[in-house]
């Protein structure tokens, strides 16, 4: 074959079917968990079925999802096949909590690999370029996910100003769709998607500022809608899928943005550490005195 899988799955992103395009983009932004799927885990994730994912495999010019994952070993090199064995094993042989617990950290541990790839590539470059640049950043975050979307706001406060988590409750998002000037916003979400989360990031797009989406690898419309996708795993073996991940992924951009800003930053921290101290204080170590 002239082209490795990955190209493949970049093709089929761009020109498959509904079912194609879930499919390649489960596996582009999940390559690491591949090697660990069957054909009907595959299906059951994506909402196909495994006779689907058979003929997708088959119209990339591959014999069966087996065959497509013994040539993904030229894009991944051996390391997710080290552990493949002790998965099956523990998959196979142990029903216990610790068994899960020892799978689910497998995972873990595979999706933490998988954020650091992420921060190695030009989109991640891009994306935290624009974040240090730009006039104002707006962040949105919906349903469970608003949390991680305000841990991230509140850190980037530090390091610079006219940052803004937008306001639910308003209804209309004016605060970022009709502002003025160089603005950027980063959206975070989950499935169960939110229409309100797809309908910003198109809006947005549509008025000209770019969008950086960070969600899970199942989101199949993120890459109409936005400039960059950051999709971390989030089934790990548990009962509910978590966005752990995300918060790491969050931190990375933000250790990014740091780095980007230079030393000047520094200057910021200070200031905001004096603020904190005259108005609240930290335990046990007072930076300024507390206003009365």
């Amino acid at each position: 074959m002239s082209l490795s899988v990955r190209p493949r799955l970049t093709q089929a992103l761009e020109n498959g079917s509904k079912a194609d395009k879930g499919l390649a983009n489960f596996m582009l932004n999940a390559m690491a968990e591949v090697p660990f799927e069957t054909a009907a885990s595959l299906a059951a994730k994506v909402g196909v079925s495994e006779a689907t994912v058979g003929r997708f495999c088959r119209s990339m010019g591959y014999k069966s999802f087996k065959d497509l994952k013994e040539h993904l070993k030229a894009d991944l090199g051996d390391r997710p096949w080290l552990v493949s064995d002790r998965l099956s094993e523990l998959t196979r042989t142990a029903r216990t909590d610790q068994s899960h617990l020892h799978l689910g950290m497998e995972m873990e541990i595979a999706a933490v690999v998988r954020v650091y790839e992420l921060a190695g590539t030009p989109e991640w470059q891009r994306a935290v370029e624009r974040l240090a640049s730009s006039e104002a950043v707006y962040v949105a975050g919906f349903q469970t996910e608003r949390g991680i979307a305000q841990y991230f706001a509140n850190q980037m406060q530090y390091l610079r100003d006219r940052v803004t988590l937008l306001n639910l409750a308003d209804g209309n998002f004016a605060e970022v769709l009709a502002s003025d000037g160089n603005a950027c916003l980063v959206i975070f979400e989950a499935r169960r998607y939110s229409r309100l989360a797809k309908l910003l990031a198109r809006e947005a797009q549509e008025l000209g500022i770019p969008v950086t989406l960070i969600t899970d690898v199942f989101c199949d419309w993120g890459h109409d809608v936005a400039q960059e996708v950051f999709a971390v795993p989030t089934q790990f073996n548990q009962f509910w899928d978590s966005t752990a991940q995300m918060a790491s992924l969050c931190n990375l951009l933000i250790n990014g943005v740091f780095l980007e800003l230079g030393p000047d930053v520094e200057t910021r921290l200070k200031r905001i550490a004096t603020l904190y101290g005259s108005f609240i204080g930290h335990v046990g170590d007072p930076v300024a005195p507390i206003k009365k």
